[in-house]
Protein backbone atom coordinates (compact mmCIF):
# COMPACT_ATOMS: atom_id res chain seq x y z
CA UNK A 1 0.00 0.00 0.00
CA UNK A 2 1.51 3.48 -0.83
CA UNK A 3 0.34 6.98 0.64
CA UNK A 4 1.05 10.08 -1.31
CA UNK A 5 1.81 13.51 0.62
CA UNK A 6 1.62 16.33 -1.38
CA UNK A 7 4.69 18.96 -0.65
CA UNK A 8 3.72 21.95 -2.80
CA UNK A 9 4.71 21.05 -6.44
CA UNK A 10 6.75 17.79 -4.92
CA UNK A 11 4.40 14.57 -4.13
CA UNK A 12 6.34 12.14 -1.00
CA UNK A 13 5.51 8.55 -1.47
CA UNK A 14 5.08 6.26 1.86
CA UNK A 15 5.17 2.86 1.64
CA UNK A 16 3.32 0.89 4.08
CA UNK A 17 4.14 -2.46 5.36
CA UNK A 18 1.09 -3.01 7.70
CA UNK A 19 0.82 -6.01 10.27
CA UNK A 20 -2.12 -7.51 12.20
CA UNK A 21 -2.20 -5.75 15.56
CA UNK A 22 -3.60 -2.40 15.00
CA UNK A 23 -2.05 -1.26 18.32
CA UNK A 24 1.29 -2.23 17.53
CA UNK A 25 4.28 0.00 17.29
CA UNK A 26 4.38 1.87 14.18
CA UNK A 27 8.16 2.52 13.12
CA UNK A 28 8.32 5.13 10.41
CA UNK A 29 11.68 5.59 8.38
CA UNK A 30 12.79 8.09 6.26
CA UNK A 31 16.03 6.68 3.74
CA UNK A 32 19.43 7.93 3.10
CA UNK A 33 20.23 10.90 0.56
CA UNK A 34 19.02 9.09 -3.01
CA UNK A 35 18.57 5.68 -1.87
CA UNK A 36 15.08 4.95 -2.93
CA UNK A 37 11.79 3.48 -0.02
CA UNK A 38 12.04 0.07 -2.10
CA UNK A 39 15.40 -0.60 -0.91
CA UNK A 40 14.41 -0.92 2.85
CA UNK A 41 12.16 -3.54 1.96
CA UNK A 42 13.49 -6.61 3.49
CA UNK A 43 14.21 -4.69 6.24
CA UNK A 44 10.90 -3.66 7.03
CA UNK A 45 9.69 -7.38 6.54
CA UNK A 46 12.09 -8.10 9.67
CA UNK A 47 10.44 -5.32 11.98
CA UNK A 48 6.92 -7.10 10.36
CA UNK A 49 8.21 -9.84 11.74
CA UNK A 50 9.33 -8.62 15.12
CA UNK A 51 5.57 -7.25 15.58
CA UNK A 52 6.17 -3.73 13.79
CA UNK A 53 4.24 -1.82 11.98
CA UNK A 54 6.41 0.35 9.08
CA UNK A 55 5.72 3.02 7.26
CA UNK A 56 9.15 4.33 4.37
CA UNK A 57 8.78 7.75 3.05
CA UNK A 58 10.77 8.14 0.35
CA UNK A 59 12.38 12.30 0.20
CA UNK A 60 11.89 14.46 -2.18
CA UNK A 61 12.75 13.35 -5.73
CA UNK A 62 13.77 10.09 -5.07
CA UNK A 63 12.32 6.80 -5.37
CA UNK A 64 8.44 6.97 -6.18
CA UNK A 65 8.49 10.44 -4.81
CA UNK A 66 8.46 13.38 -7.58
CA UNK A 67 9.55 15.20 -9.64
CA UNK A 68 13.70 14.15 -9.86
CA UNK A 69 15.09 17.32 -8.64
CA UNK A 70 15.95 20.06 -11.47
CA UNK A 71 17.62 23.14 -11.80
CA UNK A 72 14.20 24.63 -10.51
CA UNK A 73 14.28 22.45 -7.51
CA UNK A 74 14.78 25.04 -4.34
CA UNK A 75 14.35 23.44 -1.28
CA UNK A 76 17.30 22.45 1.30
CA UNK A 77 17.27 20.84 5.00
CA UNK A 78 14.22 23.27 6.10
CA UNK A 79 12.15 21.47 3.47
CA UNK A 80 13.00 18.33 3.84
CA UNK A 81 12.23 18.79 7.81
CA UNK A 82 9.32 20.25 7.57
CA UNK A 83 8.30 16.71 4.71
CA UNK A 84 8.91 14.77 8.27
CA UNK A 85 6.32 16.39 10.10
CA UNK A 86 4.18 16.36 6.38
CA UNK A 87 4.86 12.48 6.61
CA UNK A 88 3.86 11.95 10.39
CA UNK A 89 0.70 14.01 9.56
CA UNK A 90 -0.69 12.02 6.94
CA UNK A 91 0.03 8.77 8.73
CA UNK A 92 -2.38 10.09 11.72
CA UNK A 93 -4.49 7.21 11.00
CA UNK A 94 -2.59 4.74 11.40
CA UNK A 95 -0.50 5.85 14.16
CA UNK A 96 -3.92 6.82 16.35
CA UNK A 97 -3.57 4.99 19.65
CA UNK A 98 -0.07 3.60 18.60
CA UNK A 99 3.59 4.28 19.54
CA UNK A 100 5.25 6.09 16.94
CA UNK A 101 8.88 5.33 16.27
CA UNK A 102 10.75 7.83 13.91
CA UNK A 103 13.49 5.65 12.25
CA UNK A 104 16.07 7.21 10.27
CA UNK A 105 19.16 6.43 7.76
CA UNK A 106 22.09 8.57 6.89
CA UNK A 107 20.38 12.07 5.75
CA UNK A 108 16.88 10.27 6.65
CA UNK A 109 18.32 10.30 10.57
CA UNK A 110 19.36 13.64 10.15
CA UNK A 111 15.72 14.66 8.77
CA UNK A 112 14.19 13.16 11.85
CA UNK A 113 16.79 14.69 14.91
CA UNK A 114 16.04 18.23 13.27
CA UNK A 115 12.52 17.55 13.18
CA UNK A 116 12.67 16.73 16.56
CA UNK A 117 14.48 19.82 17.73
CA UNK A 118 12.59 22.25 15.70
CA UNK A 119 8.98 20.72 16.77
CA UNK A 120 9.38 18.63 19.57
CA UNK A 121 8.72 15.19 20.87
CA UNK A 122 5.05 15.83 20.07
CA UNK A 123 3.26 12.49 19.84
CA UNK A 124 6.62 10.62 18.60
CA UNK A 125 7.48 8.22 21.34
CA UNK A 126 11.66 6.98 20.25
CA UNK A 127 14.06 7.97 17.71
CA UNK A 128 16.27 5.05 16.41
CA UNK A 129 18.89 6.52 13.96
CA UNK A 130 20.89 3.74 12.26
CA UNK A 131 24.30 4.40 10.72
CA UNK A 132 23.94 8.39 11.00
CA UNK A 133 25.97 11.10 11.81
CA UNK A 134 27.03 14.81 10.85
CA UNK A 135 29.76 14.49 8.13
CA UNK A 136 31.81 17.01 10.06
CA UNK A 137 35.03 15.96 8.18
CA UNK A 138 37.23 16.45 11.25
CA UNK A 139 35.88 13.49 13.23
CA UNK A 140 36.55 10.94 10.51
CA UNK A 141 39.84 8.72 10.77
CA UNK A 142 42.68 11.19 10.67
CA UNK A 143 43.80 9.90 7.02
CA UNK A 144 40.52 10.55 5.67
CA UNK A 145 39.81 13.95 6.75
CA UNK A 146 41.15 16.23 4.36
CA UNK A 147 39.68 13.72 1.52
CA UNK A 148 36.47 14.06 3.29
CA UNK A 149 36.50 17.84 3.66
CA UNK A 150 37.96 18.15 -0.19
CA UNK A 151 34.93 15.59 -1.43
CA UNK A 152 32.14 17.24 0.32
CA UNK A 153 33.29 20.32 -1.09
CA UNK A 154 33.76 19.99 -4.27
CA UNK A 155 30.57 18.39 -4.67
CA UNK A 156 29.00 21.44 -3.13
CA UNK A 157 30.07 23.59 -5.55
CA UNK A 158 30.21 21.71 -8.57
CA UNK A 159 26.13 22.02 -7.57
CA UNK A 160 26.16 25.35 -6.68
CA UNK A 161 27.39 25.69 -10.66
CA UNK A 162 25.28 23.34 -11.84
CA UNK A 163 22.00 24.57 -9.70
CA UNK A 164 21.63 20.37 -9.39
CA UNK A 165 24.09 18.17 -8.10
CA UNK A 166 23.84 15.16 -11.40
CA UNK A 167 24.46 11.98 -9.02
CA UNK A 168 28.08 11.85 -10.62
CA UNK A 169 29.33 8.64 -7.63
CA UNK A 170 27.72 9.82 -4.47
CA UNK A 171 24.13 10.37 -3.20
CA UNK A 172 21.42 10.23 -6.37
CA UNK A 173 20.60 12.88 -8.35
CA UNK A 174 19.82 16.16 -5.43
CA UNK A 175 18.72 19.37 -5.29
CA UNK A 176 21.16 21.81 -5.33
CA UNK A 177 19.83 23.10 -1.54
CA UNK A 178 20.09 19.99 -0.20
CA UNK A 179 23.93 19.24 -1.14
CA UNK A 180 24.65 23.27 0.28
CA UNK A 181 23.08 22.40 3.60
CA UNK A 182 24.80 18.86 3.64
CA UNK A 183 28.14 20.54 2.85
CA UNK A 184 27.83 23.17 5.44
CA UNK A 185 27.67 20.50 7.97
CA UNK A 186 30.56 18.73 6.91
CA UNK A 187 32.63 22.01 7.08
CA UNK A 188 31.63 23.17 10.21
CA UNK A 189 30.17 20.36 12.16
CA UNK A 190 26.53 21.14 12.59
CA UNK A 191 23.71 21.94 10.65
CA UNK A 192 22.81 25.15 9.16
CA UNK A 193 20.67 27.94 12.16
CA UNK A 194 18.60 28.28 9.76
CA UNK A 195 17.79 24.87 10.44
CA UNK A 196 18.16 24.34 14.14
CA UNK A 197 20.35 25.16 16.75
CA UNK A 198 22.84 23.38 19.37
CA UNK A 199 20.47 24.56 22.19
CA UNK A 200 17.21 23.15 20.45
CA UNK A 201 19.18 19.73 19.61
CA UNK A 202 20.19 19.63 23.62
CA UNK A 203 17.07 20.23 24.64
CA UNK A 204 15.55 16.76 22.34
CA UNK A 205 14.39 14.45 25.14
CA UNK A 206 12.92 11.45 23.17
CA UNK A 207 14.33 7.80 24.11
CA UNK A 208 16.90 7.48 20.83
CA UNK A 209 18.89 4.22 20.01
CA UNK A 210 21.66 4.87 18.38
CA UNK A 211 23.34 2.23 16.26
CA UNK A 212 26.69 2.48 14.18
CA UNK A 213 28.09 -0.08 11.90
CA UNK A 214 31.07 -1.83 10.96
CA UNK A 215 33.11 -0.90 7.50
CA UNK A 216 31.30 2.41 7.12
CA UNK A 217 33.39 4.83 5.77
CA UNK A 218 30.79 7.79 5.38
CA UNK A 219 29.49 7.15 9.10
CA UNK A 220 32.04 5.40 11.19
CA UNK A 221 31.72 5.73 14.93
CA UNK A 222 33.48 8.98 15.81
CA UNK A 223 31.02 10.75 13.42
CA UNK A 224 28.13 8.79 14.73
CA UNK A 225 29.31 9.25 18.24
CA UNK A 226 29.47 13.11 17.23
CA UNK A 227 25.62 13.88 16.80
CA UNK A 228 25.01 11.48 19.61
CA UNK A 229 27.06 13.85 21.76
CA UNK A 230 24.83 16.48 20.71
CA UNK A 231 21.39 14.96 21.90
CA UNK A 232 22.73 15.83 25.49
CA UNK A 233 19.24 15.98 26.60
CA UNK A 234 17.94 12.74 25.43
CA UNK A 235 18.20 9.44 27.43
CA UNK A 236 20.79 7.49 24.41
CA UNK A 237 21.66 4.17 24.36
CA UNK A 238 24.31 3.76 22.11
CA UNK A 239 25.28 0.59 20.37
CA UNK A 240 27.50 -0.73 17.52
CA UNK A 241 26.16 -4.19 14.99
CA UNK A 242 29.56 -5.79 14.31
CA UNK A 243 29.51 -7.83 11.58
CA UNK A 244 30.17 -10.73 13.28
CA UNK A 245 26.46 -10.26 15.28
CA UNK A 246 24.79 -9.35 11.94
CA UNK A 247 26.39 -12.69 10.09
CA UNK A 248 27.03 -10.54 7.26
CA UNK A 249 30.15 -8.21 5.95
CA UNK A 250 28.37 -4.64 7.17
CA UNK A 251 28.94 -1.58 5.71
CA UNK A 252 26.78 1.56 5.16
CA UNK A 253 23.97 0.49 3.50
CA UNK A 254 24.67 -3.30 3.67
CA UNK A 255 23.09 -3.48 7.21
CA UNK A 256 19.37 -3.53 6.18
CA UNK A 257 20.33 -7.08 5.24
CA UNK A 258 20.86 -7.48 9.02
CA UNK A 259 17.00 -6.97 9.40
CA UNK A 260 16.71 -9.64 12.30
CA UNK A 261 19.54 -8.74 14.57
CA UNK A 262 18.58 -5.18 14.48
CA UNK A 263 14.92 -5.82 15.03
CA UNK A 264 15.48 -7.71 18.16
CA UNK A 265 17.64 -4.87 19.59
CA UNK A 266 14.66 -2.30 18.73
CA UNK A 267 12.04 -4.17 20.18
CA UNK A 268 14.46 -4.81 23.13
CA UNK A 269 15.14 -1.38 23.51
CA UNK A 270 11.28 0.12 22.68
CA UNK A 271 10.39 2.78 25.09
CA UNK A 272 7.14 3.16 26.72
CA UNK A 273 4.16 5.54 25.12
CA UNK A 274 5.34 9.23 25.46
CA UNK A 275 2.55 11.58 27.97
CA UNK A 276 0.96 13.89 25.43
Amino acid sequence: MQLSVERGSDRLAVHLHPVDDPAAPLVVVFPAMGVPGGYYKRFAVALNAAGLGVAVADLRGTGASTPAPSRSSRYGYPETVDDVAAVLDALAEHRAGRRTILLGHSLGGQACVMHLARRGPADVDGLVLIAVGLPYWRDYPRGQRLGVLAMTQTVGAVSALLRVWPGWGFGGRQARGVIRDWAYSARWGRFPATVCTPAQLAAIDVPALVVSVDNDRYTPRGVVDHLAALLSGAPVQREHLTSDQAGLALDHFVWVKAGAPLAARITAWLPARQPS
